[in-house]
């Protein structure tokens, strides 16, 4: 009998929930942090490769506050619970970001 873990692969997951890869996490991060800065304007410090970055922070973000408080998750990347969850994420981190760095 072999003790080796067997890897997750697409195949095995399938019927258990799609988990999104790395590149879906950057892309959707970009994405949403360029939809966040579009949303707050002039409000948000930084110029758009900054809120770039911090969309991608933000998305982690919304996807964690999502799952911690209310018990919904970032599903997969064409999801439109993902898309509201990490845009919301952004904006928020992108506010907080603006009130720490003092623009106004």
């Amino acid at each position: 009998m072999s003790s080796r873990v067997p890897f997750i692969t697409a195949a095995t997951m399938e019927g258990k929930g799609k988990v999104m890869g790395f590149l879906g996490w950057i892309v959707l991060g970009l994405i949403a942090g360029a939809i966040a800065k579009a949303i707050l304007g002039d409000r948000a410090a930084g110029g758009w490769l900054g809120s770039l970055i911090v969309g991608i922070i933000g998305a982690a973000v919304g996807g964690w506050i999502g799952s911690a408080v209310f018990h919904v998750g970032l599903e997969n990347f064409w999801s439109l619970q993902t898309w509201i969850i990490a845009i919301l994420g952004s904006v928020l981190v992108l506010f907080i970001y603006g009130a720490l760095s003092g623009k106004r």
